[in-house]
């Protein structure tokens, strides 16, 4: 597929071809939607947990006798029917995290950038350069209409426009090493940079 690449103060430049194999497959939402659980789920701590009878410090000794008293009989005071005592069956410390096979996250990441060229929200950058005020880069990326967006970006990126990005909101910067389906689809636009493109592609050369 063919797309025409814009500058930073939205004019047009040349036009570039993109891979339909990354940027033009049919979109698999159901795909999308299992590598969001899997970036999520390794996201969790997992570490929630409760005292159990064995961790709690009490005395080993009986209660009372175990006949005779006309009460319920029992051991140790450290039990969950207890003031003080443990919990049963209680949440423990462990990973939520879970395995994905890598061929199911790469069509997911290629499912996100299709329905994002699908929907016309891809835009592909070149001479990624401001002064470094955020305020100048807001104002062109108010003209260029995008509120809410994820820049990709190359190897090299520019420092001042790294340090206006930063302080805008709704505007995420990210390496193209780092790109991922969950950050493309809680963004409206996506816009990746000239010198990243080639760069994102070449990461389904082998499937």
């Amino acid at each position: 597929m063919k797309i025409k690449v814009i500058n930073i103060d939205n004019k047009p430049g040349k036009e570039i071809e993109l891979s339909d194999f990354v940027f033009g497959i049919e979109p698999r939402s159901d795909i999308m939607a299992r590598v969001v659980r899997w970036q999520l789920a390794k996201r969790r701590l997992g570490n929630h947990s409760v005292k159990t009878r064995a961790d709690i410090k009490m005395t080993t000794a009986k209660m009372y006798k175990q006949k005779g008293t006309g009460n319920a009989r029992h051991g140790s005071a450290a039990v969950s029917q207890f003031r003080g005592g443990g919990s049963a069956h209680g949440p423990v410390v462990h990973s939520h995290s879970h395995s994905l096979n890598k061929k199911v996250r790469l069509l997911g990441l290629r499912s996100a950038l299709s329905a994002k060229a699908r929907l016309g929200k891809l835009f592909i950058l070149e001479n990624v350069k401001c002064d470094g005020k955020s305020a100048s880069l807001k104002k062109k990326l108010d003209a260029m209409g995008f509120k809410n967006l994820l820049v990709i970006t190359g190897d090299s990126v520019d420092l001042n426009f790294q340090r206006a990005a930063n302080n805008i909101i709704h505007v995420d910067l990210l390496s193209h090493a780092g790109l991922n389906v969950y950050d493309i689809v809680r963004k409206e636009n996506l816009i990746i940079t000239d010198d990243a493109v080639k760069l994102l592609e070449g990461r389904f050369v082998w499937v």
